[in-house]
């Protein structure tokens, strides 16, 4: 008789146990949601509207539609692009898609010769070690 009670503790005990593991698989699903697709998503929102708040006259920029060109003037909620000489279009802040650096881009041949200059640099200073020895 005075088992029958310990063995419903028991009883008990198992079945929350038995809970607390279904419920972990959807924890773990959940964390790796956030940290995979939340996270990131966020981040990168936030950068792009410190983008979109930074805009000011003279910044070359893109828009969703793919129309390049240049900020010629700023107001709260639009931008005006300068498209061409004589054409200005208005859009709205959230329709510009980045802004465009106009720092020359390395071309593959020097970063080729960049990875040789370094190879032959390190050859010659293992070949200068070799020989002082």
């Amino acid at each position: 008789m005075f088992f029958v009670p310990l063995l419903d503790a028991a009883g008990t005990q198992a079945s929350s146990s038995q809970t607390l593991m279904s419920v972990v698989p959807f924890i773990l699903i959940i964390a790796i949601f956030y940290f995979f697709i939340i996270r990131p998503q966020n981040k990168k929102q936030k950068e792009t509207q410190k983008m979109i708040d930074a805009l000011k006259k003279g910044d070359k920029v893109v828009t969703i539609g793919g129309i390049h060109g240049i900020v010629s003037q700023t107001k709260e909620k639009t931008v005006i692009v300068k498209v061409d000489e004589s054409t200005k279009i208005e859009f709205n802040r959230s329709a510009i898609a980045g802004v465009v650096n106009d720092a020359p881009a390395k071309s593959e041949k020097n970063e080729k010769s960049e990875k040789t200059e370094s190879i032959e640099k390190k050859a010659a200073e293992s070949f200068d070690s070799e020989k002082a020895e």
